[in-house]
Protein backbone atom coordinates (compact mmCIF):
# COMPACT_ATOMS: atom_id res chain seq x y z
CA UNK A 1 0.00 0.00 0.00
CA UNK A 2 1.47 3.27 -0.72
CA UNK A 3 1.06 6.26 1.45
CA UNK A 4 -2.00 9.37 -0.05
CA UNK A 5 0.34 11.87 0.97
CA UNK A 6 3.70 11.25 -0.46
CA UNK A 7 3.31 8.24 -2.79
CA UNK A 8 6.09 6.21 -0.79
CA UNK A 9 5.54 2.63 -0.15
CA UNK A 10 4.28 2.11 3.43
CA UNK A 11 4.55 -1.60 5.47
CA UNK A 12 0.66 -2.86 5.20
CA UNK A 13 0.02 -4.87 2.87
CA UNK A 14 -3.65 -5.94 2.10
CA UNK A 15 -5.72 -8.93 0.96
CA UNK A 16 -8.79 -8.60 -1.86
CA UNK A 17 -11.06 -8.89 1.25
CA UNK A 18 -9.31 -6.53 3.39
CA UNK A 19 -11.70 -3.77 5.03
CA UNK A 20 -10.31 -1.30 7.42
CA UNK A 21 -12.42 1.44 9.07
CA UNK A 22 -10.98 4.68 10.72
CA UNK A 23 -7.01 2.88 10.79
CA UNK A 24 -4.45 5.07 11.28
CA UNK A 25 -1.75 4.78 8.33
CA UNK A 26 1.80 5.11 9.37
CA UNK A 27 4.30 6.46 6.80
CA UNK A 28 8.32 6.04 7.58
CA UNK A 29 9.52 8.41 4.74
CA UNK A 30 7.16 11.45 5.31
CA UNK A 31 6.72 10.16 9.37
CA UNK A 32 2.70 11.45 8.89
CA UNK A 33 -0.04 9.29 10.08
CA UNK A 34 -3.42 9.13 7.96
CA UNK A 35 -6.32 7.60 8.47
CA UNK A 36 -7.56 5.65 5.83
CA UNK A 37 -10.85 3.37 4.71
CA UNK A 38 -10.57 0.60 2.56
CA UNK A 39 -13.05 -1.54 1.39
CA UNK A 40 -12.79 -3.71 -2.08
CA UNK A 41 -9.13 -2.38 -2.97
CA UNK A 42 -11.32 1.32 -2.69
CA UNK A 43 -9.35 3.99 -1.09
CA UNK A 44 -10.17 6.84 0.67
CA UNK A 45 -8.58 8.86 3.48
CA UNK A 46 -10.28 11.33 5.45
CA UNK A 47 -7.31 13.45 7.43
CA UNK A 48 -3.98 13.53 8.33
CA UNK A 49 -3.52 13.07 12.08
Amino acid sequence: MRCPVCGNKTRLQIRQDTELKNFPLYCPRCRQKTLIFLKDYQLHYQEVL
